[in-house]
């Protein structure tokens, strides 16, 4: 097979080194594994399809694995997923446990990274199956469904669909294109920025603006000076790992897994659902929960299996329907674009040595992280220790040149990039959901396509009700999606007016 050929040790290379950058980028309160594969993202533009791949993903997995280390040692989450690892790592660093809820967190994320890659495997081309027999109509109501769904699980379920419909929106100024069945007219624009804004924005600046120069406005609003200095709490000799410290933990972790890989398939859910979900069922289950919150190893297993398992679990949509499952395969769609490649149900039966070359970096991927975390954890806990204000003059530059190399040097697309950063900064601001918005940014353009070619092949409205069997179920799963947050919504509002009334 071609798939052994192509992993050579430069790919291997590239999968050691994202995983290693991606750990740094973790264990660095603010800059989440989002940001560092949307910086490093301009970088994959020379590796060809399975270098960028393997430097992406092992990103990916490093990066929400080095979550971990400041949520144990400073009780800061480095990404959203380890907010509940914060809840008995930080109790079991203050009694001098460290190493130990660390190294309990690395031996999670493994298990929960390889089952999720186990999943993806034997999940996602099946799906992709299914979905090469849609027609335009159940390609729009997949769409349909994946914007109701980020958008009613969204803090605040209005301001979540408004995100989702801007997104969208912003999707469709350009050039609406003849190749897709439009009229070859720009729209959406004022006539002085045809010039500019021809073909819309470009993709790329925008997922490093909203994902990369944003953050680093937030955390300059905060200040910098200081950060990382002193506030750590030091790992202590006497207080290393033992596996017994994970004895009869098999059940957490296949459950938290598979609560991981399932909210990873659900579009744009994100890390720090699947963390709370599985704690607390750890906590519903567990036969001692008195112990969880004051240093609990099962609370820590229970959050770093779901988040590492989120990793394989978001590929699941993005593979085999080119709907990204989380913000990071948001922005790996653009890896995609930048090889000319397109992702959905097409993608694994026509790339297969890049399907199976996936599978098996993200397998690597996890390998790497462990070994590296759980032989040089005294090591990497150090990295938090590094003032944010020496790093991020270095990432805004690498942004910058980034997204003007993207295409060929063109300057428009770093005012793209401060634009965006700018918008992702007053989003945070006003209540606007980044991944809704940015989501309904990527599927914006196909969803018109699907739309507008369904009314040309059959005519009239009633068609998205009365295709198909399949088109039936997708109605009933967007009104469950919404729906059902609805409902939970008021349950909690009654009983909280209960409480008071009392």
């Amino acid at each position: 097979m071609d798939f052994f050929s192509q992993l050579t040790p430069m790919i291997l290379l590239l999968v050691f080194a994202g995983t290693l950058i991606g750990i740094i980028f973790g264990s660095i309160p603010g800059m989440t594994a989002t940001m560092a594969v949307a910086v490093c993202l301009p970088l994959t533009y020379s590796l060809g399809i399975n270098g960028a791949l393997a430097l992406l993903l092992g990103l990916y997995v490093g990066g929400i694995a080095g979550g971990m280390v400041p949520a144990v040692l400073l009780n800061l989450p480095g990404t959203p997923s380890s907010i509940c690892t914060t809840f008995d790592g930080h109790p079991m660093a203050k009694k001098g446990e460290g190493e130990k809820a660390l190294k309990v967190g690395i031996v999670a994320s493994l298990f929960g990274g390889l089952f999720s890659a186990a999943i993806l495997f034997f999940l996602a081309p099946v799906l992709a199956d299914f979905a090469i027999k849609f027609s335009y109509v159940e390609k729009f109501l997949i769409i349909f469904l994946a914007l109701t769904v980020i958008g009613s699980l969204a803090k605040n379920m209005l301001m979540g669909i408004f995100s989702g419909i801007l997104g969208v929106w912003l999707s469709l100024i350009g050039v609406y294109p003849v190749t897709v069945g439009g009229n070859g007219e720009t729209r959406l624009m004022f006539d002085f920025m045809e010039y500019y804004m021809y073909s819309g924005f470009s993709l790329l600046p925008v997922l490093i603006g909203i994902f990369g120069l944003s953050v680093i406005l937030l955390d300059a609003e905060k200040g910098l000076k200081g950060d990382g200095d002193g506030q750590a709490i030091k790992l202590t000799k006497g207080s290393g790992f033992s596996f017994r410290d994970i004895k009869g933990q098999l059940v957490n972790m296949i459950r938290s897994s598979s609560i991981g890989t399932f909210v990873g398939i659900l579009p744009g859910v994100g890390g720090s659902t699947c963390s709370i979900l599985a704690y607390t069922q750890e906590k519903n289950f567990s036969k001692d929960s008195s112990r969880m919150g004051k240093g609990a190893p099962q609370g820590i297993i229970a959050s770093e299996s779901s988040n590492n398992a989120l990793t394989g679990g978001a590929l699941v949509p993005l593979l085999s329907l080119g709907i990204p499952g989380d913000s990071t395969t948001a922005i790996m769609i653009g890896a995609f674009t930048l090889q000319g490649i397109q992702v959905g149900p097409l993608f694994i039966n026509s790339n297969i040595d890049t399907w199976y070359m996936i599978v098996t970096m993200l397998v690597v991927a996890n390998l790497i992280m462990f070994a590296a975390m759980f032989f040089a954890i005294k090591y990497i806990a150090k990295v938090i220790e590094v003032p944010k204000h020496l790093l991020y003059p270095i990432i805004v530059m690498m942004c910058v040149a980034g997204a003007y190399a993207i295409n060929y040097g063109i300057m428009f697309d770093v005012w793209v990039l401060l634009i965006f950063g700018v918008l992702g900064y007053i989003a945070s601001k006003v209540g606007i959901e980044v991944v809704p918005l940015i989501i309904g940014f990527i599927l914006g353009r196909s969803a018109e396509v699907y739309f507008v070619k369904s009314l040309e092949s059959f005519g009239n409205f009633t068609i998205f009700f009365t295709k198909s069997p399949i088109a039936v179920v997708l109605w009933v799963l967007i009104i469950i999606s919404v729906a059902f947050p609805i409902y939970m919504r008021m349950r909690s509002r009654r009983g909280g007016d209960a409480v008071q009334s009392n």
